[in-house]
C-alpha cells in the first residue's frame, strides 16, 4: 500500500480514485470518515488516496499528473515522496526533504 496524496476536498480524492480504478489500478481512501469528524487544518486527518499494489505507484502518479496537465491547474494536494516517504505538495518537481525527483 502506498499513499499518493492527501486532500481536504473528498470530491477531488474520489475523482482521482475513479480515474485510477478505471485504468485498472486498485485503490482505497484512508481517513475518508475521520476527516469529517476531526475537522480543522491538520492534514494528518485529510482523506488520502492510496494504491493497493506498490507496483502501480509510478503508473498511478503519471495518470494523475497527465490529468492535471490536461486540466491546466494543480490542486492544493500533497503526494508522498517515493524515496523518503515525506509529504510533498503536488506542484513540486523534487522532494523538499531528500531532493529526489517526484515522478
Amino acid at each position: 500500500m502506498k499513499e499518493l496524496f492527501r486532500e481536504r476536498d473528498l470530491t477531488k480524492i474520489v475523482f482521482y480514485q475513479l480515474l485510477l480504478e478505471n485504468s485498472g489500478i486498485s485503490t482505497f481512501v484512508k481517513n475518508e470518515n475521520l476527516s469529517t469528524t476531526r475537522g480543522g487544518p491538520n492534514p494528518d486527518f485529510f482523506p488520502a488516496l492510496c494504491i493497493v499494489n506498490d507496483s502501480d505507484h509510478i503508473r498511478a502518479r503519471r495518470l494523475i499528473q497527465n490529468q492535471l496537465q490536461h486540466a491546466g491547474n494543480v490542486p492544493n494536494t500533497e503526494m508522498v515522496c517515493g524515496t523518503c516517504g515525506e509529504m510533498v505538495p503536488s506542484s513540486f518537481d523534487t522532494c523538499w526533504n531528500c531532493q529526489s525527483p517526484i515522478i
